[in-house]
């Protein structure tokens, strides 16, 4: 789909929603003290924090300042290149093998999805895939990671609903060592944050991985609904003080108008977006992009 792709496409409804009132702004207008509050309402409009946007919009009246920006189109450049320095204050996650990957999140983000197609894509690249299907507390949960396991042609491990998560982990990990594994994918149960006892079962399966592995590169990655906008900061904020969160998976980018949302996550937080989920296929997965994202918002 060329460079601007799949991210590019799936920022639509963002981009739909900000676009007009975008266009209206710098059409023929001075640019004032009202111009600049006018933006930072439209940046709020498309869910990028109210303090993350005073502070973009405080660097754009500097920066126009400084360098007696008059006309529209070295505001939108300036504006552009603020918001992919915002993203970057999160340092990019480079996955390197041997992996083990954690997939963690509340119930319904999408979690099983997201580890076919992860799976898919890194079996792509010629690499060994297994995945450890450590979500016995959900009926049926293996099962329905096993379709997306005979889907991405990857091998998976599994026990019994209801048997211990981190035994299955030990098998997974076992497994990996002794065939040389490139990539372990962890599917966990979805937890709520009252539900002590699950995350309790997360920090065990953590110190499996770190006393069985100690030689593996282990990352722990939390998929977020893009729907849920700034609402999925208080979920990162709790995994991550629970057992330390290195990156993030977005899913369902492509059906909501929220999506600015992740300029104020990546620059408050500083915890990366990895992949973004972009539609129901396989290969409906792409690594982020911060350049596509940020052309995508306009």
């Amino acid at each position: 789909m060329g460079f601007f792709g799949k991210i590019f496409s799936a920022l639509k409804k963002t981009k739909d929603k900000i676009s007009e009132k975008l266009s209206a702004l710098f059409s023929g207008r001075r640019i004032d003290d009202e111009f600049f509050d006018e933006l930072e309402e439209i940046l709020i409009s498309s869910d990028i924090s109210v303090t993350t946007s005073m502070e973009i919009v405080d660097e754009l009246r500097e920066r126009v300042k400084r360098d007696r920006i008059s006309e529209n189109e070295g505001v939108v450049a300036a504006l552009k290149e603020i918001l992919t320095q915002t993203l970057e204050k999160a340092e990019p996650l480079e996955i390197q093998t041997p992996a083990v990957i954690m997939v963690v999140g509340v119930n319904g983000v999408g979690k099983t999805t997201t580890i076919g197609k992860l799976a898919a894509m890194l079996a792509s690249g010629r690499k060994s895939v297994t995945i450890a299907a450590a979500d016995t507390f959900r009926a049926a949960a293996s099962d329905q990671l096993t379709v997306w396991a005979n889907r991405a042609d990857v091998k998976i491990i599994k026990s019994s609903e209801g048997s211990d998560p981190s035994a299955v982990v030990f098998d997974a990990l076992t497994s990996a060592k002794a065939k040389k594994t490139d990539y372990t994918i962890i599917d966990t149960a979805g937890r709520l944050h009252v539900k002590s006892n699950l995350m309790e079962e997360l920090k065990k399966m953590s110190r499996v991985v770190e006393r069985e592995y100690p030689e593996a590169n282990f990352y722990k990655l939390i998929v977020l609904d893009a729907t849920t906008g700034q609402n999925a900061v208080n979920q990162i904020e709790f995994f991550d003080e629970a057992i330390g969160i290195d990156g993030i998976v977005l899913t369902k980018l492509d059906g909501t108008a929220k999506g600015g949302f992740v300029v104020s996550m990546c620059g408050e937080l500083e915890i990366p977006v990895v992949y973004v989920g972009t539609g129901e296929k396989l290969d409906d997965i792409s690594p982020f992009d911060k350049d596509e994202f940020v052309e995508g918002l306009f």
